[in-house]
Order: structure tokens, then C-alpha cells, then sequence
């Protein structure tokens, strides 16, 4: 607790810091300032700015919980004495929901009392009325300080919770493996923004994960996103965030995913379906490092690391006018390029030994036995979903209690070429001649079974709707 007696020397003390002139930088941060004496909040928010980047203020507990549902803060300054109800009544309300963040209380009036209560109600410090500057901007240094070290929000508890172990995941110990092991090494520190391309389900979001797992950020959030998945109309507020108002005056603001990612890695997955107006809007934020939200006028500071990800020829994409060519090369200033399963198929059976033995607890499944003669199987596929197809594989043979070689090798014979010595085809299925086809049959198999839905067949395939049709076409303009 950090009691001070009052003192005449509290916000003269130095005028020109307070107006943020020589002002010390401070990790970006968002810290809400609650207090009815605009004067006090004023100065505050002025003082407090320069810092972290960006201050809101209210003047009631009802202002304020208001911007509590719009916001995420790091840092609240809350006072006591409020118009209507307290700040500790409000705290205690506050924390009996779930809210973690760090909050400073402030009050003219208190004694031991008032301060034990307000600890117990889950006050991080507390600060009397009227103050010294030094004494004021200490209590909340250390208060960001605690809040950054537990800033590990949703998204990243749910990105560590799913990482998997040895090696950050990246299981199997080709050279191709071990390259791209070297690779994430020398690429994690840096600061600059990283492009990975490759096919659909090679790992890039796995990749990205180690990016900020060995990197100086690790302790901020990671926070991925699909660009495919987004519609244009929602893609720029999802990113950038929404102000409140607008022309109607009733629209209700909230964070972007940048604000979220502050101090973290943002994983723009699918950078290539990112609409032209938006490829420009993020081009001036990876130069200015500010963002704007939709429809407000005032920028925001954001200290964000961006990982790109593509399974499209982004050099092919810019011939085509379909990319711009600045944001091309200020993403490409370091590249990583994952490879197909089908070029390094001596981790196929080490991949799957780690799937059965991860997933079968997820699932409260006995895991499986997987003979030579079914890996042999595996081995010769051409696995068109990479990585991501094989792991359903083994989910859905977990679940059926057999590995389903039947289902992935549709029309495989005996006769077929480049089989390993001693295979046998699953019965009753038709002879074929190459790899090539056994991939046509076997995705038009998957696509027969679910009656032409695409969706459902690319979900059952471990690839894109994309890269789905565009098999198809392929198929459809060769014959």
C-alpha cells in the first residue's frame, strides 16, 4: 500500500512533464481515469498520454462501466468518492465479475480503515490526496508493470494451452524439419514482419506461434486472425476497431484486434484475400505503427509485430493486380517458405505417432496400432491437405477405433506403382496407376459421401474451400 500524507506540492511540480514534454516512455498501455473533478482527470489523462499511448476518461462509476464493455484496459485510476455510487462499491462489483486488470485507487478522504477495505474490495494500490507527481506516476509505472506481466489474455492462454511440445511443434527430423527449425531461430528476434507461404495445412499458424514463443514478445498476446474468413464489410472494424458514434451518434465503439495484440504478435493468416483499401490501410499502419478506428478521427499508437501468412503466389497476386506491390515487399522483408508433406514423407510416421498420442486423451479414446503395412499406405499418399489432412486422418480413425486406410485410398490396387514390396490394397477397391490419381479419387470420394457440399468436403480433407475448387477446375479444364 503506498498511504501518502497530503501535500501542497502536488500537481505544480512539474507543469511542463505534465504536458507530456520530456515525458518518459512508458510500455503501450490503455488506463481508464475515473474521477468526477474534471480538473483531476484532466490532468491525469494529459499526464498519463504522453506515456502509454492512449487514456479515456470518465467522470461516474456508470461512465465508466460503459467503457469497460467497450475496452480492454491495462490500468484503471479510480477515486473513491463518487457521485452516486463509490469506487470501492463499484471495484468490489467489478471483480466479483471476473475483471483482472490493475486498479489504483485515489481519494482526498481515507483512513486505515477506508484503506484495508479498499485492498479487500481488490485495489493494487493505494494513493491519498493530493499527491506529488513522482508519487503518482511511481504507483502506476508499477501498476502497468504488474498488469503487462499478467496482460496474457484470452487469445494467448488459448495459444499456449494448445501448443504442442518438443520442438514447437514442428514434429519429425528431416532436414526439411530442421531447416525450417533454423529458420524460425533466425527470424524470431527480429522485429520486422515475417511473410510464410505454402500450401494449405503445411503449419503456418504453427509457425507463427513459435515466431512469438521465441521471440522478445513472448509474454505479450499472440492473436491470429483469417483474413479469409472475414467479410470486407467487417474486416476493417474487426482490425482497427470501431469508434463510438458516427453519423447516426448511437453507434457503440469497441477495440480492434491490433489493440488486443498490443506488446504481442498479430498472425494475419490469408494476407492475400485482404481487399485493395484495406492493403492500403495496413500498409500506413506497419509505417506509422498508428491505427484509426472506423469512423473516428483520433489515432492510436500500437505496438504490434505482424505475421502474414499466404498459400498464394503473393508475386503472382501483384502481376495480377490483385496485390498491391508496396505492401508485397514491406511484408516480404523476411520470408519463410513451408513445405508439402510430400516432400519430406519420412516424418509421416512420426507425425502420426505424435497425433495418436495427443489426441487420443483429447478425444478419451485407447490409441491405435498402426502396422508397417498401413504406414507403407501413408507413405506413398500425396496428402494434397498436407499436414492438416493427415491429423483428421488420425482423428477420425481415433474415433472409429481402426486407422481408415480404406477411406484414404480409394481405388488403390496391388498393382500400383511405387508400393512398397508386400502391400496389399484394402479389398474391393479398383485398380489406379499413380499417386495424382488416387488424390482425384479420393477427394471426389470425400465429395460424393457428403453430396457435393465443398465445405463439409474440404473441413473432412483438411483443406481450403479454395484449394478445393480450384482442384476441381484443374480436373474439369483437363478433361
Amino acid at each position: 500500500m503506498a498511504a501518502h500524507p497530503p501535500s501542497r506540492a502536488d500537481l505544480s511540480e512539474a507543469p511542463a512533464d505534465a504536458a507530456g514534454h520530456g515525458a518518459e516512455r512508458w510500455p503501450l498501455a490503455t488506463v481508464l481515469v475515473v474521477d468526477d473533478e474534471p480538473g483531476m482527470r484532466n490532468f491525469l489523462e494529459k499526464t498519463l498520454a504522453p506515456r502509454v499511448g492512449r487514456v479515456l476518461g470518465a467522470g461516474t462509476a456508470e461512465e465508466a462501466g460503459e467503457l469497460l464493455r467497450r475496452h480492454r484496459f491495462d490500468l484503471v485510476v479510480l477515486d473513491i468518492a463518487l457521485p452516486g455510487k463509490s469506487g470501492i462499491a463499484w471495484l468490489r462489483e467489478l471483480r466479483e465479475r471476473g475483471m483482472a486488470c490493475e486498479v489504483v485507487l485515489i481519494t482526498a478522504f481515507a483512513d486505515l480503515e477506508t484503506a484495508i477495505e479498499a485492498l479487500r474490495a481488490g485495489a493494487s494500490d493505494f494513493i491519498l490526496k493530493p499527491f506529488r507527481l513522482t508519487q503518482i506516476l511511481n504507483a502506476l509505472k508499477h501498476g502497468l508493470e504488474r498488469a503487462l506481466l499478467k496482460r496474457e489474455n484470452w487469445v494467448l492462454r488459448r495459444t499456449l494451452s494448445q501448443q504442442q511440445t518438443g520442438n514447437d511443434g514442428l514434429v519429425g527430423h528431416s532436414i526439411v524439419v530442421k531447416g525450417l527449425q533454423a529458420a524460425i531461430q533466425r527470424v524470431a528476434g527480429a522485429p520486422s514482419t515475417v511473410l510464410l507461404s505454402g500450401e494449405s495445412g503445411t503449419g503456418k499458424e504453427l509457425v507463427a506461434q513459435a515466431l512469438h514463443h521465441h521471440g522478445p514478445r513472448a509474454a505479450g498476446p499472440f492473436v491470429p486472425v483469417s483474413c479469409a474468413s472475414l467479410s470486407p464489410e467487417l474486416m476493417e472494424a474487426e482490425l482497427f476497431g470501431l469508434a463510438q458514434g458516427g453519423e447516426s451518434g448511437g453507434r457503440k465503439g469497441r477495440d480492434g484486434l491490433f489493440v488486443y495484440a498490443q506488446g504481442g504478435t498479430l498472425f494475419l493468416d490469408e494476407i492475400g484475400e485482404l481487399p485493395l483499401p484495406l492493403q492500403a490501410t495496413l500498409l500506413r499502419v506497419l509505417e506509422d505503427r498508428r491505427i484509426r478506428p472506423l469512423g473516428g478521427e483520433q489515432e492510436i499508437p500500437v505496438d504490434v509485430r505482424i505475421v502474414a501468412a499466404t498459400h498464394r503466389r503473393l508475386a503472382d497476386e501483384v502481376a495480377a493486380g490483385r496485390f498491391r506491390d508496396d505492401l508485397y515487399y514491406r511484408l516480404q522483408v523476411l520470408e519463410i517458405n513451408l513445405p508439402p508433406l510430400r516432400a519430406h514423407k519420412e516424418d509421416i510416421p512420426e507425425l502420426v505417432a505424435h497425433f495418436i498420442s495427443t489426441l487420443a486423451p483429447q478425444l478419451g479414446v485407447p490409441p491405435i496400432e498402426v502396422t508397417p503395412e498401413e504406414m507403407g499406405y501413408l507413405q506413398q499418399y500425396d496428402w494434397p491437405g498436407n499436414v492438416r489432412e493427415l491429423r483428421n486422418l488420425i482423428e477420425r480413425s481415433l474415433i472409429l477405433g481402426a486407422l481408415n486406410v480404406s477411406a484414404l485410398y480409394q481405388g488403390l490396387s496391388h498393382q500400383s506403382a511405387g508400393r512398397p514390396a508386400g502391400l496389399r490394397a484394402p479389398a474391393g477397391l479398383p485398380a489406379t496407376t499413380d499417386l495424382h490419381t488416387l488424390e482425384k479419387q479420393h477427394i471426389l470420394a470425400v465429395l460424393d459421401s457428403v453430396g457435393g457440399d465443398k465445405t463439409r468436403a474440404a473441413q473432412l480433407l483438411g483443406i481450403s474451400r479454395r484449394t478445393l475448387e480450384r482442384r476441381v477446375l484443374e480436373w474439369s479444364a483437363a478433361s
